[in-house]
């Protein structure tokens, strides 16, 4: 099930550093670094760039600029539940919310809201897979797997980007 090919990488953006990992299908991984990124390189260690221009693409996102992710992505990590949430997120537009429940009425389980939550928490691929413009039913903003404090800084960042668009 773990098919990572790749050696993580790091991408700095006006939202943080990002890490990726690809695995041979595609983005397999992207985590939120919770501490500075800067690890010291060896002289030998070689500097590897992410496919599909994908550093180039977060980058425009985090400066409020929407992007249409252009690479695939690898989703194989999660059940099959898990799955079908992270589609019906992809399908959620830049720029708005959904509440819980309103993914789990699209993934045929209406009563299913606590198990949309904990996958969203599993999301192997947030921003790319907005997990983040998943909220509760009464409007108050629910969890992030990248903390609060990001989750409100991700939805400002979409509906600030609307405005100016």
């Amino acid at each position: 099930m773990d098919n990572l090919v790749r050696d993580p990488v790091i991408i700095q953006t006006k939202l943080g550093a990002f890490r990726i990992q690809f695995s041979s299908r595609g983005l397999a991984r992207l985590e939120f670094c919770r501490v500075a990124a800067s690890a010291p390189r060896s002289k030998q260690q070689r500097v590897v760039r992410p496919p599909y221009n994908l550093k180039r693409q977060l980058q425009r996102y985090a400066a409020g600029k929407p992007v249409r992710w252009k690479l695939p992505i690898d989703l194989s990590s999660g059940t099959s539940f898990q799955q079908k949430v992270w589609r019906v997120l992809a399908t959620i537009p830049h720029g708005e919310t959904r509440s819980y429940g309103w993914v789990a009425q699209k993934v045929g389980k209406p009563r299913a809201s606590r198990a949309v939550g904990a996958a969203c928490g599993a999301n192997p691929v947030p921003i790319i897979v907005p997990c983040h413009r998943v909220i509760a039913g009464d409007g108050s903003i629910g969890g992030f797997g990248g903390g609060l404090p990001m989750k409100r800084r991700l939805l400002a960042l979409e509906r600030d980007s609307e405005k100016v668009g």
